[in-house]
């Protein structure tokens, strides 16, 4: 995955020639503020026309079966509020898409559904969380951004090859968002996936390494911190697909709920991941504390094999009289034969009880 975009959309396709010429859409793309995106009107023919933000409230006075679609990366309070006066946002959804760091959810304000969603995107092979929020009304779709966080000028191009859709209105705009958002949590659930796979070799093996359980909690974390992300989401898309908004017609709402099957098999994917580690964590610890009571099973019977001659040893250190190697000349012989013979049947089983 790549890193965070900022780049605006695809470039400028040709305007409609049934355009009146009092429209307010400018023949060359309009200067927009950095923070500023993407700023298009979509005719009824789903076809793209690049505007300015005056000319919104132009757009929207004309009844004309056209929607905007504005994309935002992190604006500042200027924009927001320009924004809110040209749409007519409410104030509590303007303050969640100010601050961000809201849970996934989906609100409505009147005419118009706030929706907040969590994005992921690997940066520097590290996972980064960021937000999306977006605005649906009856004409427009306002995308912001937070954070980590793609641009949205590859899906508006892929929508963009299909104006029949696209036609549907904003409600199919925020589909396509919501696609992308749901398909960048997939390569990176794989990724887990793989590395997971290449842990549970390691952890098999017969040399113990402290890094392969730190890997293995890492991943735990990833996973939690990843699945607060994707679990609430599938509330959001449960929502919308059973809704009876007129901003979500029936034929959005087949797309949506192929989304959220996405997103619940992503969702179910990472709880089986979650329960893999957790037991690879525990199998991990099973296979060191085996491996330190076979370590414990050889040192007892080694020490073991030592006590015999050295009690042995012990007694003829002893200052006695009548000590058997005083008199006899093949004592000393004969005791070695015995600590040998003794040790050698204790090796024996020890071998057979597989202590040594």
């Amino acid at each position: 995955m790549g890193r965070l975009d900022r780049l605006a959309g695809p470039p400028h396709l040709a305007h409609d020639a049934r355009m009146s010429e009092a429209s307010p859409v400018h023949s060359d793309k309009p200067a927009l503020p950095s923070c500023v995106i993407n700023c298009v009107m979509y005719d009824r023919d789903g076809q793209r026309h690049d505007i300015g933000l005056d000319d919104i409230s132009d757009v929207l006075a004309t009844d004309d079966g056209s929607f905007l679609w504005v994309g935002l990366y992190e604006p500042d309070e200027a924009i927001l509020e320009k924004l809110q006066e040209e749409f007519c946002l409410h104030d509590l959804a303007v303050e969640d898409a100010r601050k961000a760091h809201q849970r996934p959810k989906v609100e409505a304000y009147g005419n118009s559904l706030f929706l907040a969603a969590h994005t992921a995107q690997v940066v520097d092979e590290k996972i980064r969380y960021g937000e999306t929020q977006a605005f649906l009304g009856p004409r427009y779709l306002i995308t912001v951004r937070h954070g980590a966080s793609l641009s949205y000028a590859p899906t508006r191009t892929r929508v963009e090859r299909e104006p029949e859709l696209l036609a549907l209105g904003p409600a199919y705009g925020l589909y396509a968002v919501l696609d992308f958002i749901v398909d960048n949590y997939q390569p990176i659930v794989q990724e887990f996936r793989d590395t997971l796979q290449k842990l549970e070799r390691d952890i098999f093996s017969d040399t113990y390494r402290r890094s392969v359980v730190t890997r293995l909690y890492d991943l735990k974390r990833e996973l939690t911190y990843m699945r607060v992300a994707v679990a609430p989401l599938q509330d959001v898309l449960s929502q919308l697909v059973r809704s009876q908004s007129p901003l979500v017609p029936e034929e959005v709402r087949l797309y949506l709920r192929d989304v959220h099957d996405h997103a619940l098999r992503v969702n179910e994917t990472i709880d089986t991941l979650r329960d893999m580690l957790g037991t690879a964590l525990s199998v991990n610890l099973s296979l060191v504390t085996l491996a330190q009571g076979e370590t414990v099973k050889r040192l007892g019977a080694w020490a073991a094999l030592l006590a015999a001659p050295t009690l042995i040893a012990s007694w003829y250190g002893m200052n006695f009289r009548g000590m058997p190697e005083l008199d006899d000349r093949y004592a000393y012989p004969i005791l070695i034969v015995v600590v040998i013979i003794v040790c050698g049947v204790l090796y024996k089983l020890f071998k057979r009880s597989r202590w040594l």
